[in-house]
């Protein structure tokens, strides 16, 4: 999606591969403005350090004016982030295009 940064991880998320995913979305979050998108499609498997990184970047960005959206298509995806309390503070969508509308529609930081 154009002016956005695909962030496609895959594989395995947890305590032991998660340092090296935060690389990659530290590197995305870092600049101000920043447009991000999470794709969590290829992940065959994550864990509550997964969820960390998300809340994490999603502070990051936010304190930088940016925009942060999510996609998953895999059910269970969908069942630990709402296990989690996250699925309305990330609203995933199943595409790159719909993440980036949902993306761009989050109110901004302060606003209500």
């Amino acid at each position: 999606m154009q002016g956005f940064t695909v962030v496609e991880v895959q594989g395995t998320v947890d305590l032991a591969t998660a340092p090296g995913v935060q690389l990659h979305l530290d590197a995305a979050t870092q600049p101000a403005g920043a447009r991000v998108i999470v794709d969590l499609r290829p992940v065959d498997f994550f864990d509550c350090a997964a969820l960390t990184l998300l809340c994490r970047a999603y502070r990051r960005i936010r304190a930088r004016d940016g925009h942060l959206g999510v996609v998953c298509v895999r059910p269970w995806h969908l069942r630990i982030l709402t296990a989690g309390g996250l699925d309305p503070l990330f609203k995933p969508t199943t595409t790159i295009e719909g993440a980036a509308l949902t993306a761009l529609a989050a109110p901004k930081t302060g606003d209500n």
